[in-house]
């Protein structure tokens, strides 16, 4: 195993996340414990670093890994800033009154990290990292748990309540199903709801295949489709929030795939507010829906003899 695969294999069992056990970390672990190629980890040692002088200095100089000057933010902000997170590195130990932005900030491994690494390759090594993830606990969980917090829960028509990831566009996607629907779909029943995340986050497979509407090919599907029971609509609904509006390509693309599909389709293009509906207003499809989240009660027709309804 080369010192890169065991830094990164160190950094995952002390509990980094997944963003942190690449191979930039990976060098930036070595740097910070002073390991050389053929150097064992029970040889790592404790040293203050600057990132450009010092970390990366040494992986061009040890290992012989050119990063560009301009990295330097890569290494501080999506690596070193989660080293101090998880209790790997300490920032400015020699100086911590140090102001932000000091040309001599500098970082050096932790007293428990070092302690735990020194044992990596000896039979203590599993429980050196396992006193230290208990002491110091698993950003990697951490992490997780945050996000978690954070996750916007959507309640759909059967009572069911899924939880969609943080971000503009499923804020948009949670608006619809709670805000749209109520209004404009009352008594429908959602069929598919995508996240960012996760893109099939919920699908009503038995109900889109009565539809007509192929069910292995989800990924065509816009971002919300909501059926009306009653009076045999079918909405399908795009989120915007920086593209991918119901322009007149899409319109022809989701013709095409719902061919099969009897139901009377409504196309609508939701939008977060009218600033964001102004960027796209030149490439939405005639004879379609727009609706804007901040003024949930209103709808914009598109051309057309009618209001709202199927083509």
């Amino acid at each position: 195993m080369s010192k890169i695969d065991e830094a990164k294999k160190i950094l995952k069992e002390l509990g980094l996340p997944i963003a942190q056990q690449n191979e930039i970390s990976a060098y930036t672990l070595l740097a910070l414990c002073g390991i050389k190629p053929l150097d064992s980890w029970s040889k790592a040692t404790r040293k203050s670093l600057k990132v450009t002088k010092g970390i990366m200095a040494f992986v061009l100089d040890i290992h012989k890994k050119d990063y560009a000057p301009n990295t330097r933010e890569t290494f501080r902000r999506q690596v070193l800033h989660q080293f101090v997170q998880a209790r790997i590195a300490d920032y400015n130990p020699d100086n911590p009154k140090l102001p932000v932005n000091s040309p001599n900030a500098h970082y050096a491994i932790t007293k428990e990290a070092l302690e735990a690494i020194q044992a990596f390759g000896t039979r203590n090594w599993k429980k050196a990292a396992e006193k230290f993830r208990t002491e110091v606990g698993e950003l990697s969980k951490l992490y997780q748990k945050e996000r978690k917090q954070i996750l916007i829960p959507v309640k759909l028509s059967n009572g069911k309540t899924i939880k969609l990831s943080a971000g503009k566009h499923n804020e948009v996607q949670a608006a619809i199903v709670h805000n749209f629907a109520a209004r404009f779909v009352n008594g429908g029943s959602v069929l598919y709801l995508g996240d960012t995340a996760k893109k099939d986050l919920f699908v009503d497979e038995q109900k889109l295949k009565e539809l007509g509407i192929p069910i292995d090919q989800h990924s065509k599907l816009p971002d919300v489709v909501i059926y009306d029971e009653t009076k045999k609509w079918l909405f399908l609904i795009e989120a915007v929030t920086s593209h991918g509006p119901v322009s007149p390509k899409r319109l022809v693309e989701l013709e095409e795939f719902l061919k099969d599909c009897k139901a009377g389709k409504i196309y609508v293009t939701a939008f977060p507010d009218f600033a964001e509906f102004k960027k796209h207003s030149n490439n939405i499809a005639w004879e379609t829906e727009v609706w804007l989240a901040d003024t949930p009660d209103h709808m914009i027709h598109f051309n057309g003899d009618r209001f709202m309804g199927p083509r």
